[in-house]
């Protein structure tokens, strides 16, 4: 069986827009995580992580 992904979520839970700056979802993809399957959560991660690096950019360039 396949591992589990496990939640991106570093309990920093503070969102700028909809996007939270601690793990980088999105207020819905937080909302179905539970619900999500294998694929999906692989691509929240990764996308999750974009989100954070573009956030990150974006303080820096402040």
């Amino acid at each position: 069986m396949a591992k589990a992904i496990e939640s991106p979520c570093v309990d920093v839970c503070k969102l700028s827009g909809d996007v939270c700056v601690g793990c980088g979802r999105t207020t819905v993809e937080i909302r179905q995580w539970q619900s999500m399957k294998r694929p999906e959560k692989m691509a929240t991660v990764r996308n999750a992580a974009l989100r954070l690096k573009k956030l990150k950019k974006s303080a820096s360039d402040s």
